[in-house]
């Protein structure tokens, strides 16, 4: 062991001639452990929800989605997608069309994101699981039938149960509208409600309803094989990352491929961002903290005045001399990151098992209790942003030693 280190090691642990010293390097170390274990808790509940909002996308949004680089459709009836169909790593292919349309029901109408979907769309994902009030059905073998989202639905005062249908009005494609007549110039469309949905993002209970694709393409004057985008669930175990490559290979530059990250970009990047300026703000948290190790090593230092001379009467360097308080004030901040990344990882793990922290009483929320989710790097970012600014904060005083 390095001299340096121990002798560092020897004034961190070795009884004081004065107590304070000792109380203010546990205070300095308690300062950083309880900073740190924030950080860790702060950041795996920030992770948590992040995690529970990716699982309410995961309801409605496939793992990867196939879109047109130019052009709001495409064709779908053709060699490559039918191969794709193939692939041993696709467990579905299906066609969506979306669009918007304005919607009509008695005295109320609002615009919605009509999503044409088929008849087998709830087999490959869990949107079942999200329905409040009837079943999925977008045909009964009669009439056309839908989904609403709760938002929506309230929004135009209906229910799964109503004998009335709905209106869906779109402009006609390929006709100028006409200012004499204009409902001449829009397609409409019957249809009755079979459902209404709740994800728990207004994203989609506030504006979407689900229909048949086959009234979506008479509603938008689609062709059979035409499609606004391609939605792909993948096997269990497949890679989605290798997937998403093999298909912007195969599909070249005239399509884009999204995961489920990239389709909802905007709300991860947002997601991200705020879990920067989390960290940031806790950073400083820490470096005020980790400033009480300025006090306990200058009082150290003065406690020490006949060591430093005898060091150096033994010929030790003034620089040796500064880097064995640089490191005592540095192991103060080890020894508290330590502690707290323990203490934080604990909690965590006794919030995520057991839940003892609610979110109210319960009753008003998706989850009972704040979501936890633990991720390795959160925990070497946290142990690197505290034995940096310990160190850093350590060099404060370290360097004054000369003039004791």
């Amino acid at each position: 062991m390095p001299y340096k280190l121990f002798i560092s090691l020897r004034y961190l642990f070795a009884k004081k001639h004065h107590n304070a010293i000792n109380v203010v390097s546990a205070v300095s170390a308690l300062g950083v452990a309880i900073a740190a274990a924030a950080m860790v808790c702060v950041l795996s509940v920030m992770n948590g929800f992040g995690n529970l909002v990716e699982d309410m996308f995961s309801l409605f949004d496939p793992d990867l989605r196939i879109t047109a680089a130019q052009g709001s459709s495409f064709r779908t009836n053709t060699a490559t997608f039918d191969a794709i169909r193939e692939w041993e790593e696709v467990e579905s292919l299906a066609l969506t069309i979306e669009q918007n349309a304005l919607v009509r029901f008695s005295d109320r109408q609002t615009t919605a994101l009509i999503k044409g979907v088929e008849a087998d769309f709830n087999k490959h994902n869990s949107i079942d699981s999200t329905i409040l009030d009837g079943e999925f059905m977008v045909y009964d073998g009669a009439f056309e039938r839908g989904l609403v989202g709760i938002g929506l639905a309230n929004t135009l005062g209906i229910g799964a149960h109503f004998v009335s249908p709905m209106r869906l009005y779109a402009p006609k494609r390929h006709e100028r509208i006409n200012m004499l007549a204009p409902e001449r110039s829009l397609n409409q469309e019957p249809i009755w409600i079979a459902g209404v949905f709740s994800v728990g993002q207004l994203k989609y209970d506030d504006a979407y309803m689900l229909v048949s694709i086959e009234a979506a393409q008479r509603l938008f004057e689609y062709a059979d094989d035409e499609a606004t985008a391609v939605e792909i669930q993948l096997r269990q175990g497949a890679s989605v990352k290798n997937i998403k490559r093999k298909l912007r290979k195969t599909l070249g530059d005239s399509f884009v491929v999204a995961d489920r990250y990239e389709q909802q970009a905007d709300f991860f990047k947002i997601l991200e961002i705020e879990k920067l300026l989390t960290a940031l703000l806790l950073t400083f948290i820490v470096l005020i903290a980790a400033l009480n190790i300025v006090g306990a090593l200058s009082m150290l230092m003065l406690e020490k005045k006949a060591d430093i001379a005898i060091l150096e009467s033994m010929g030790a360097a003034k620089d040796d001399v500064r880097d064995i308080f640089l490191l005592e004030g540095w192991l103060i901040s080890v020894s508290g990151a330590i502690a707290g990344v323990v203490i934080g990882v604990i909690l965590c793990l006794l919030q995520q098992n057991l839940g003892i922290i609610k979110l109210g009483n319960g009753s008003n929320y998706i989850v009972s209790a704040y979501p936890v989710a633990l991720q390795a790097t959160d925990i070497l970012i946290v142990l690197a942003i505290v034995l940096l600014l310990g160190l850093l904060v350590a060099f404060i005083p370290a360097r004054q030693v000369n003039k004791y």
